[in-house]
C-alpha cells in the first residue's frame, strides 16, 4: 500500500494517485451509524487496488489493514479515527474525520491511503487539478455541469436539453456558462497542439 509519506522523487503527488476514505461517501451509504463491522474495497481499471476493514463506534471508527513499505515485511494496522458532526444548513449533521497522523487533528472529509491514513496535508498531496492545464480545467468544468445538467458526459458530445424540473433561468445560466468552459478548452487545446499538427504536416 506505500508507506507514509513514501515513495515522492521530486514533485507532489496527486490526491488521484491514492486510495481515498470519503467519510461523506461512507455516510450517504449508511456505513457510521455505531456497532458495524465491513471491508471497504477500491479498484483501479476493473482490478482490485486495495482493501480496509473498518469497525465503527461511538464516535469513531477503527481502521485495521495490512501495510508494507516498498517491499518490506507486511505490517498489521489498528487504530481509531476520531469522528465529529456538524449541522447542516437544511437540517441534519454532516460527518468528518480527524485526521489520525501524530500531532496533526485536522478536521477533513477525506483520508488518504499510506502507512497511516492520514490527510492531503499530512501526506504532501497535490490536488489533480493543481497539475491541469487551463484548458483541462475549464474540461472538467464543463463536464461537471454536463453532470448536473444530465447530459452526455464529454464536451464534444453537443448541448442536451433542460432537465425537467430546472427553472429555465437556472438552465440558460448553466448552458451559458458551460459553453464558455467548452470555448475555453478548445481554444486552449487548438493553441497547444496547433504546432505539433503544422510539424506533422496535418
Amino acid at each position: 500500500m506505500g508507506g507514509f509519506g513514501s515513495g515522492r522523487h521530486g514533485g507532489k503527488q496527486c490526491t488521484g494517485d491514492m486510495l481515498a476514505l470519503d467519510v461523506r461517501h461512507l455516510q450517504r451509504v449508511g456505513r457510521l451509524s455505531p456497532g458495524q463491522y465491513f471491508s471497504w474495497q477500491w479498484t483501479r481499471n476493473g482490478e482490485s487496488a486495495g482493501n480496509i476493514n473498518v469497525r465503527t463506534d461511538h464516535g469513531r471508527v477503527t481502521l485495521i489493514y495490512r501495510q508494507r513499505d516498498r517491499g518490506g515485511e507486511w505490517q498489521d494496522m489498528n487504530y481509531p479515527v476520531r469522528l465529529s458532526w456538524t449541522p447542516c444548513n437544511f437540517g441534519g449533521e454532516r460527518a468528518w474525520w480527524h485526521c489520525p497522523a501524530v500531532g496533526c487533528g485536522r478536521r477533513v472529509a477525506v483520508l488518504y491511503g499510506g502507512k497511516v491514513y492520514a490527510c492531503r496535508h499530512c501526506h504532501r498531496l497535490a490536488y489533480k487539478c493543481q497539475r491541469e492545464t487551463p484548458d483541462d480545467r475549464a474540461s472538467r468544468q464543463a463536464d461537471k455541469l454536463r453532470d448536473r445538467l444530465r447530459w452526455e458526459a464529454g464536451i464534444l458530445n453537443g448541448n442536451g436539453r433542460k432537465p425537467k424540473g430546472m427553472h429555465w433561468a437556472t438552465f440558460e445560466r448553466l448552458e451559458t456558462l458551460h459553453d464558455e468552459l467548452v470555448h475555453r478548452s478548445l481554444a486552449g487545446a487548438l493553441a497547444r497542439f496547433g504546432p505539433l499538427r503544422e510539424m506533422l504536416g496535418m
